[in-house]
């Protein structure tokens, strides 16, 4: 393992990469590779908690492991949780160190369990999940943890659990994680930019990162560029949106047509073209990529499951250690 400083994040295989999960996060994480250790879970665990398809789980797994690969995530630095047992059961230690009152009150928990109300159940594991993802963390005793808004509140419950793990076994033995905020831009839905990109909220609203040329170019240019709700002399959240979209695929033109707006003289076919383009000469390399590691996907397996391997040494080591120190038996390995 490097001496370089840890990193730690995960992402549930749920379906697809759209532009909103690239510019959002993994074009961040491609770029983390370069600065830090970096560990990338798959966590099919988690992507339990909710309803879902049985028989489409394992291949949704292997299919975001080819997207990510595609798009620049290095095969070395990524694993699947589910060949790290090592987190469930660190999972369930945590749970004696945390606090059901604090459990409960996760916002991502209540909004969930109220999605799921409609079918009158709701698991433990969406209850617990928060906790899991602690274990997920700390198992590898991560120095940061790149997070969006959303997730500061999980960073704070995993520095907790820490905290009275540490305070309990007498010993400063977890590290509290830092958050990693980096600045990533916030993708919106092309047909609603008052939304943020999401798949479920249907095909309109999203753009796939490796969608066809044809496809990239038709939403861009039905793109919303005005709602008509936008205050005098503000940007509306359209043209905002496009802006963001341009600015984070790197096009040249990006200065030259914020100077236009600002001097009252752009055009929105002009933007809406600049953005298309920028879009499809992103997206046409990693659909490249995707094609060649498909072509020995054989291959790319055999990398993750060895990955999964070498990284769940780390974990070993860490539970192994916790269980020790909890009065727990251990089982050599």
């Amino acid at each position: 393992m490097s001496d370089k400083k840890r990193v730690l994040s995960c992402i549930q295989p749920t379906g697809n990469l759209h532009l909103g999960n690239y510019f959002g996060a993994v074009k961040n994480w491609v770029d983390l590779q370069e600065q830090y250790e970096c560990f990338y879970g798959i966590v099919d665990y988690h992507a339990m908690t909710m309803p879902y398809n049985t028989k489409k789980l394992r291949t949704q797994t292997w299919d975001l492991i080819v997207d990510l690969v595609s798009t620049g995530l290095k095969p070395e630095n990524i694993f699947i949780q589910s060949l790290v047992p090592e987190h469930a059961e660190l999972g369930w230690i945590f749970n004696c160190f945390a606090a059901v009152g604090r459990v409960s009150n996760m916002t991502q928990y209540k909004d969930k369990s109220q999605q799921n109300k409609k079918d009158g159940f709701i698991s433990v594991g969406l209850f617990d999940y928060p906790v899991l993802q602690a274990a997920d963390i700390l198992i590898y005793k991560a120095d940061f943890v790149p997070v969006g808004d959303d997730q500061d509140q999980h960073l704070e419950l995993t520095r907790e659990i820490a905290d009275r793990f540490n305070h309990s076994v007498g010993k400063e033995y977890f590290i509290l994680p830092q958050t990693l905020h980096t600045k990533t831009p916030r993708i919106k839905s092309p047909a609603d930019p008052t939304r943020k990109m999401s798949k479920s909220a249907g095909e309109k609203h999203v753009i796939g990162v490796f969608e066809e040329e044809a496809r990239i170019r038709k939403q861009i240019k039905s793109a919303v560029t005005d709602t008509g709700d936008t205050p005098e002399g503000e940007m509306s959240a359209g043209v905002g949106n496009l802006f963001e979209l341009l600015k984070a695929a790197n096009a040249n033109d990006y200065e030259q047509l914020m100077s236009s707006y600002h001097a009252g003289d752009l055009k929105y076919s002009e933007l809406k073209e600049s953005t298309a383009e920028a879009l499809v000469s992103l997206t046409s390399t990693f659909i490249e990529n995707k094609k060649n590691i498909l072509d020995n996907k054989k291959e790319l397996k055999y990398q993750i499951k060895q990955s999964s391997a070498e990284i769940r040494k780390v974990a070993q080591q860490t539970l192994s250690e916790v269980k020790e120190l909890v009065g727990l038996m251990n089982v050599k390995f």
